[in-house]
């Protein structure tokens, strides 16, 4: 979040000198969910010896009731202080790992998977994995209660500007407060939809990029708020709008430079880049619960509002599932375009790492690129290129993990088990709901 390297005495001293009163201890559910345990100042000191319990049975897909006790182990370089303005003090926050009640890093713990995977790209010798997100969202209106209403803020569109895009001033309050907190803002603005906006930022290590982007929802849902808005980050909330994505650049980094770049192969592309993209594509299918959880994800991923699709990879064309922007050297990276906002950053980047690592390990070659608009493509156009079609609903995208035991590996036994536990009880629910389309359609003629 900051070059600035925190230690027990650093933060104790911030503290005191912005008036901090209460520290968030925050953590991440299997959901994706960020939660917290409030403390006062005076409790700060034994959060930072480790020393801070929680309730783990409360958090769905956490531990059983007899198996309640857990840590909060602050990570001390994820030190913030929010200015709230409107509040009596200021509050700090750190982003903890969790650990069981014998001190043994917890399973279910999103975070500590994060970190196991990235363990295991450095015993294939490389130094780091970076990201930079793409996150996108909509903007409604409040009622005069304060609730959210289903009425958009604007009807501005791509890149549109005040007075149509009317929701600038709440953006621009949202980068000062982000800038604020350490975030290098690269761009924000307008997106397709009416009331949908991005804000990108630089990228960043794996584990720092992601702690980023749940301080990222926590910062535009707050900011929002004071300006009487409702931010959401479902992936489709308005029927024929564009979805929101949350696409995923990727680049991996050994000690001599970026593994993705080789000025001397094709495009200036490695073998390294080519069997990253390989896995990508192997294991699509099985990652796309991870990286599209929710029922609602599904009616994104569909042709004509630009949300990838198919099975396929490509440099400038941006209608598959991976494109490779046009930057080299170490700016070369990958971006997976399917990911979408509800993702857990965590469980998303683990199992994206898992599959382009496997890639690499096996030597995965790609099939070959694909220039052309696949949206436009007749399904034999598509078959006699090798294109495959990415899950059309939660309930086929799960069964798709569930099949393939790289991805539960990947996510380890307990996570992936609460995870299938948890979306097939979802899909169930869905199932059961009578919709006021069905209504619309069928109520009279019936």
């Amino acid at each position: 979040m900051t070059e600035l390297k925190w230690n027990r005495d650093k933060i104790l001293d911030d503290a005191k000198k912005n008036d901090v009163r209460f520290i968030r201890l925050m953590f991440t559910d299997i959901l994706g969910r960020i939660k917290n345990v409030e403390i006062p100042l005076s409790q700060l000191e034994k959060a930072l010896s480790n020393n801070m319990t929680f309730d783990g049975s409360s958090i769905d897909g956490f531990v059983r009731i007899e198996e309640s006790d857990m840590y909060l182990i602050p990570d001390l370089d994820s030190w913030l202080v929010f200015d709230w303005q409107e509040g009596p003090c200021n509050v700090g926050s750190l982003i903890c790992d969790v650990e069981t009640a014998k001190r043994e890093p917890f399973a279910g713990d999103p975070r500590t998977n994060l970190q196991k995977t990235l363990l295991k790209m450095k015993e294939m010798g490389f130094e780091s994995f970076n990201l930079g997100p793409e996150p996108e969202f909509y903007l409604f209106k409040n009622d005069e209660f304060g609730n959210p209403t289903m009425e958009l803020n604007d009807n501005g569109g791509y890149f549109d500007l005040a007075p149509i895009d009317t929701a600038e001033n709440t953006r621009r309050d949202i980068v000062l407060e982000l800038e604020e907190l350490g975030f290098e803002i690269e761009a924000s603005h307008h997106e397709c939809g009416s009331g949908q906006h991005e804000i990108d930022w630089k990228y960043s290590d794996a584990l720092t990029a992601c702690d980023n982007i749940q301080i990222f929802k926590l910062i535009v849902k707050t900011v929002a708020q004071r300006h009487n808005l409702h931010a959401s980050f479902m992936a489709k909330p308005i029927h024929n709008l564009a979805g929101s994505g949350m696409h995923f650049n990727l680049s991996l980094f050994t000690e001599n430079g970026n593994a993705f770049y080789d000025p001397n192969g094709k495009d200036e592309l490695s073998e390294t880049a080519y069997y990253f993209i390989g896995g990508l594509l192997k294991y699509a299918k099985a990652y796309t619960a991870i990286v599209n959880p929710t029922v609602n994800s599904y009616k994104r991923l569909v042709s004509g509002f630009e949300a990838p699709v198919y099975i396929a990879w490509s440099g400038q064309n941006r209608s598959p599932l991976i494109r490779i922007p046009a930057a080299r050297g170490n700016s070369t990276r990958i971006e997976v375009r399917s990911v979408d906002p509800s993702a857990n950053p965590y469980l998303a980047l683990s199992v994206l790492l898992t599959a382009g690592l496997k890639g690499i390990e096996e030597k995965i070659i790609p099939v070959d690129e694909v220039r052309q608009n696949i949206y436009t493509m007749t399904p034999e156009e598509r078959a006699e290129l090798s294109i495959d079609e990415l899950p059309r609903s939660l309930r086929e995208a799960v069964d798709e993990f569930k099949s393939e035991p790289v991805m539960l590996e990947a996510l380890g036994e307990h996570i992936s088990e609460n995870f299938i536990k948890d979306k097939e009880l979802e899909y169930l629910d869905y199932l059961q709901q009578v919709t006021q389309w069905e209504i619309d359609k069928y109520f009279m003629i019936y």
